[in-house]
């Protein structure tokens, strides 16, 4: 069943709105209070920790407990010094026009490239400002963040519990009118592997999914954060000899980056240019295909040309704005289909078993099984089917 409201986003349309919505991070609240209360003791804060875990949800969150206006920016949008200091002066000097009180928030400042003066701009604004920074990034443990971290409070965030995710997918799932079975909930809580965003989004796909996609099992999720750096690399920059080796230390299959990137291109190139890169993207993969047949392993080297350098030099010149990358569908309606399939097959081995009929028949009669069982409480009964195997059975598609 599709949700009613599909085409609004879930992450934002859920975000949290206060500290009592932001679930699992009881600790990085009180750190977050507490620093609050101390300012201008200390006047900048920089949450840390994994993709999804609800950084950006806890600023917003302590603007409204509060009461105060938020001016955020994204550090990817602000390499240089006088980005910097045109766009994020004034914010930090300046009263807020509609609140008393005012909180910045500075997203993803991993996206401050080292060299550009971005970052020491930064340093000079924590000093000079009238109002609390919040920081948020996924790895501050660079060496070029070593003054950062020491004029900031450091405030870790965790990896959500997967019970936490079940019990806000299950509250999001309820709201939107989406029927899944429990069990299918939680099996996208464990997968998000920790990541919030990535189960609500994952959630809000399978919503809008139709029925009958029939493929394969994947791998679990992997979410390393190194993609995103990888991709920015690719798609921002230019095709300088140095993004020939960007992909030696990404800790995924080559596959998978074959999928990330074919996702995203539409994201950052248009016309022309979109073009360029998925010629670069389809001649890496001519690459890939023969390695895979003919084991010549020397053409490593030319499909990691086109997959970097090559869908690098597609663009004009280098890009300073901020795309939201996504990660690949292919791969979750490949992974929804095997979980269909998964029920599926429960509910045929008990049909074989109780009419000792073999499997493969009644799998083949499934779609003539499945209205006559749904129909009927005595053959659930008698079949010892659970809820969401019922659930599965009265679903239409």
């Amino acid at each position: 069943m599709q949700s009613k409201n599909n085409n609004l986003n879930f992450c934002e349309k859920y975000r949290a709105k206060c500290f009592a919505d932001v679930k699992g991070q009881e600790n990085a609240i009180d750190r977050i209070k507490a620093f609050i209360k101390r300012f201008p003791l200390r006047k900048a804060t920089i949450l840390y920790g994994p993709s999804g875990t609800g950084k950006t949800s806890i600023a917003y969150a302590l603007a409204f407990e509060t009461k105060s206006e938020i001016f955020e920016l994204n550090a990817s949008d602000l390499r240089n010094r006088p980005m910097l200091e045109a766009v994020l002066k004034p914010a930090v000097e300046q009263q807020s026009l509609f609140s008393k009180n005012k909180i910045i928030l500075v997203d993803e400042v991993d996206g401050i490239l080292g060299d550009s003066g971005g970052l020491a701009e930064l340093l000079v604004l924590i000093e000079k400002t009238s109002f609390p920074i919040i920081i948020t990034a996924n790895n501050i443990w660079h060496q070029k963040f070593n003054l950062l971290r020491q004029k900031c409070e450091l405030v870790e965030l965790k990896e959500a519990n997967y019970q936490v995710i079940f019990e806000i997918l299950k509250d999001i799932a309820k709201k939107e009118s989406i029927i899944k079975e429990s069990d299918f909930l939680k099996s996208i809580a464990i997968r998000s592997r920790g990541d919030i965003r990535a189960a609500i989004n994952d959630l809000q796909t399978i919503a809008s999914e139709p029925a009958g996609i029939i493929q394969e099992d994947i791998d679990e999720r992997n979410k390393e954060e190194s993609i995103f750096n990888v991709l920015r690399a690719v798609f921002k920059s230019k095709a300088v000899p140095e993004i020939l080796s960007v992909y030696e230390n990404v800790d995924m299959p080559i596959d998978d980056i074959f999928l990330w990137i074919e996702e995203n291109i539409p994201y950052e190139y248009q016309g022309e240019e979109l073009a360029k890169a998925f010629e670069a993207l389809s001649i890496a993969d001519v690459f890939r295909g023969r390695i895979h047949r003919q084991q010549h392993w020397r053409f490593l080297v030319y499909q990691n040309a086109f997959l970097s350098a090559g869908i690098a030099a597609a663009k004009k010149k280098a890009k300073n704005d901020f795309t939201k990358y996504n990660k690949p569908t292919r791969i979750l309606k490949i992974w929804l289909s095997n979980q269909k399939n998964a029920k599926k097959k429960e509910i045929v081995a008990k049909y074989a078993y109780a009419t000792h009929c073999s499997k493969k028949r009644a799998k083949k009669e499934f779609s003539i099984l499945k209205l006559f069982i749904s129909k009927s409480e005595g053959i659930k009964k008698e079949l010892k089917l659970n809820e969401d195997e019922v659930l599965f059975l009265e679903r239409k598609g």
